[in-house]
């Protein structure tokens, strides 16, 4: 039952909770409209949530591309914090770090809020930066991190790379396709939210057209070059979640990654499907005053830190 003020226990308000229930079952319609209206339901909270306790340094080069840079976040008096680096979707061909006056910064500011030093990832978009470029970014990302971690208070043995939609593409690959020669170094855990894991330009993909701007015309190269190719590799302590309303397939996908994961290590990876959360609300949620996964994705880097 909501509160007088019109809050659920977990946090969501009535309103919130009826425009997903309204969005959700018409989603994979018109997932641009129906993620506008998502948005514009969430900046309101968000831009009202409080941002004390939090310095933010915007725009730190870690590349000489305009968009190889990052924004950090971190906790006033931080030492030795566990670091969350973020990497934005936008179907490899649009999206920013900051979407508007408040996403994706809500996420690091959430986090940050809770202890952690937040990363808030730019990178290179497609056409102009083809396969594998977006998860070199996320290399040359992370090795930046790696360095200046610690003076922005910041544990660098504590790095939790967090990837949406194509940002999960590019994070998985880093992570575990042993071609690019990472395999997720840096990192103490990964978490994959709401990921294209699995490349694909079938008629049902609203995002065919990104699919093909990243990896080439050519579909019979897909398989090979997706993260899913080499999901049994994957050693890094890895969180999967997708959302119950999801863009087509991405749930699938999920369900299949986590899958390939557990048949090799002989035990299944944390994989989480967010009740009533679609495609953007996944991530727009956060610093609104629901907190289910944020506090999941702390329990799990608390547990891959050992």
């Amino acid at each position: 039952m909501p509160t007088e003020d019109g809050m659920r226990p977990d946090g969501r308000s009535e309103a919130i909770d009826r425009m997903l229930r309204e969005t959700g079952p018409a989603w994979q319609a018109d997932i641009r409209a129906a993620g506008d209206r998502v948005k514009a339901a969430y900046l309101p909270l968000l831009l009202a949530a409080p941002a004390h306790g939090c310095e933010v340094v915007r725009d730190l080069p870690y590349g000489a591309h305009p968009r190889q840079v990052l924004d950090v976040y971190r906790p006033r008096g931080a030492r030795a914090a566990p670091v969350i680096v973020f990497v934005h979707g936008g179907a490899f061909v649009r999206g920013g770090k900051d979407i508007n006056a408040a996403m994706y910064g809500n996420v690091l500011r959430w986090f940050a809020r809770r202890g952690c030093v937040g990363i808030n990832i730019e990178y290179r978009l497609a056409p102009e930066a083809m396969h594998p470029q977006g998860a070199l970014d996320v290399a040359a990302a992370c090795d930046w991190v790696a360095r200046h971690a610690a003076g922005h208070g910041g544990d660098p043995a504590a790095i939790c790379l967090i990837g949406h939609s194509a940002g999960g593409t590019h994070a998985a690959s880093y992570a575990c396709d042993p071609s690019l020669g990472f395999m997720g170094r840096h990192l103490r855990a990964l978490v994959l939210v709401s990921a294209r894991l699995r490349a694909d330009a079938r008629p049902e993909n609203p995002n065919a057209a990104g699919v093909r701007a990243y990896f080439g015309d050519d579909a019979a190269a897909y398989d090979a070059l997706s993260p899913m190719a080499h999901a049994h590799r994957l050693a890094l302590p890895t969180f999967v979640v997708h959302a119950e309303y999801e863009n087509p397939l991405l749930d699938v996908y999920a369900t299949e990654f986590a899958w390939r994961m557990a048949e090799t290590r002989g035990h299944a990876p944390r994989h989480l499907s967010l009740p009533g959360h679609n495609h953007v609300s996944v991530m727009a949620h956060f610093d609104s005053g629901e907190q289910w996964l944020g506090e999941e994705i702390l329990a799990f880097l608390e547990s891959a830190r050992g």
